[in-house]
């Protein structure tokens, strides 16, 4: 009898153990892809009827929260002002995993899900009360952004300004933008169909133009060229190098002029300083070639050209936001190097990494990692992480940053008065980049820093497919964000 009994106890012993792994397996192991599996129906209940945490701007102002509504997913995703904040915020949708913006990026926070909260959801399990998800605290000047957006109005491009000494992003603003209101809906068909018109064609307002895009960065890219010519230690502001009123780009019949005819120079010859002042294309694509591809390249890769930029979040979080990789070609010909050096042919950028070139020369040289994020905070608002500024690189030495803002100073005192501020000393730089057919479209680019001689804040502002020139198109909407930034 009692070798029965321990045969029967052996066999429900084994029994309750194969109960736990598998439970274990599908609770734990299995439980990520199980909920993110499309065909379960539950997991959408689960998501959907979580309170997630709120999105917050450096001042508190509310951009996304979820408030409570009678029907069957118990909580609504509301976004106040969405299309100013939809390229931070990006979206949270009852029919479209969130895949952008802060809500991807944040996700297990938002929901509640991290295992950082892993004692907060076991305090609501045992008083019952609904489990809350990590509210985030973001970098965001609501006044900032707001003037950033007004300016940019119905202009196609982006605006970013970043705090110099941090890398902490202060406004992104991309347009034209979204209302991310409208995927948010319970109703399936709405969501559906304003998501399919929002995604249509390649100019959709879904895309993050800030960091998604990339554009040729035009004369910009000469801050760059510069860099690496000062850095040789061969260059000073008052260097003559070859200019002219037109250069025959090598081994081609093509001639490449300057827009102005001060950017010529006098006997074929200009200096560093008036070179950037004036945006000498014949001076810089012969820079270019006289430094070489290796030193423009080199540089380029220090200012983070050829490296996706990861801004926000880890796996463990969500889906990181990045930005697309800037490219410098490899492998040039003296004619292609000359084109790539004036910020033309295959040299393109993100209005994010050219921000990060002016932080960078308005940082003595150090690059900062951009963030999006100061802290997260848990329901009980206790601080469950804090981010700390993060030197990515150092680019070039203080005696060369400096250099070159003196110079970039120029371009606003000789070329630009109409962009200048009383009592603020601006040092930015230009760019109009031939875009189109022929060439017939112009993307207007300025970038910038402010104040010079103790620099705050980074700009950089792209008017995409416009038929003015950087300055005209860009450099009006950098003043009115400096001029906000600093009256604050």
């Amino acid at each position: 009898m009692n070798k029965y009994l321990r045969q029967l106890f052996t066999a429900v012993v084994c029994l309750f153990v194969v109960l736990g792994l598998s439970s274990t397996i599908l609770m734990a192991v299995r439980a990520n892809s199980l909920n993110s599996d499309s065909r379960n129906a539950r997991s959408l209940y689960h998501q959907l009827g979580a309170y997630r945490g709120a999105i917050l701007a450096s001042d508190g102002t509310v951009m996304a929260q979820s408030e409570p509504v009678n029907d069957a997913f118990k909580y609504q995703r509301t976004y106040s002002n969405g299309p100013l904040y939809a390229p931070i915020t990006g979206f949270f949708a009852i029919n479209q995993n969130a895949d952008r913006g802060l809500e991807a990026s944040r996700s297990m926070l938002l929901n509640g899900e991290a295992n950082s909260l892993i004692w907060q959801r076991a305090k609501s399990m045992l008083t019952g009360s609904t489990n809350k998800g990590a509210s985030i605290e973001t970098s965001i000047d609501p006044k900032l952004q707001q003037v950033a957006y007004d300016q940019m109005s119905s202009r196609d491009g982006a605006a970013v300004a970043i705090e110099v000494k941090t890398g902490r992003i202060l406004a992104m603003v991309s347009t034209p933008s979204y209302d991310p209101n409208q995927l948010a809906t319970h109703d399936t068909k709405a969501a559906a169909k304003a998501y399919n018109d929002l995604a249509a064609g390649e100019n959709s307002p879904l895309i993050n133009r800030a960091t998604s895009q990339l554009y040729p960065p035009g004369s910009t890219f000469k801050t760059i060229v510069a860099s690496a010519a000062l850095e040789t230690g061969d260059y000073q502001a008052d260097t003559q190098i070859p200019a002219g009123a037109s250069y025959t780009l090598p081994g081609t019949a093509t001639q490449l002029p300057n827009a102005v005819w001060q950017a010529n120079g006098t006997d074929g010859k200009i200096t560093l300083q008036n070179a950037i002042a004036y945006s000498s294309n014949t001076a810089f694509a012969q820079l270019g070639v006289a430094l070489g591809e290796d030193k423009v390249k080199e540089m380029a890769t220090k200012y983070g050209f050829g490296n996706t930029i990861t801004i926000d979040g880890t796996s463990a979080t969500g889906i990181p936001m990045t930005a697309t990789a800037s490219t410098f070609p490899s492998a040039t010909t003296p004619d292609k190097l000359a084109l790539a050096s004036i910020g033309q042919g295959d040299t393109k950028a993100t209005p994010l990494q050219m921000a990060m070139v002016a932080q960078t020369i308005a940082n003595d040289g150090k690059m900062m990692r951009p963030t999006l994020v100061d802290r997260v905070r848990a329901s009980d608002l206790s601080v469950i992480s804090q981010t700390t500024p993060e030197t990515l690189s150092k680019v070039m030495s203080k005696d060369s940053a400096d250099k070159l803002t003196t110079m970039m100073e120029h371009v606003i005192t000789d070329a630009n008065p109409s962009l200048a501020i009383n009592g603020i000393t601006i040092a930015a730089k230009t760019g109009t980049a031939q875009i189109g057919v022929d060439n017939t479209s112009i993307d207007g680019w300025i970038i910038g820093f402010a104040p010079a001689e103790d620099p705050q804040i980074a700009v950089a502002v792209l008017v995409h497919n416009t038929d003015l020139l950087g300055s005209l198109a860009a450099g009006p909407i950098m003043r009115a964000m400096i001029q906000e930034a600093l009256q604050q």
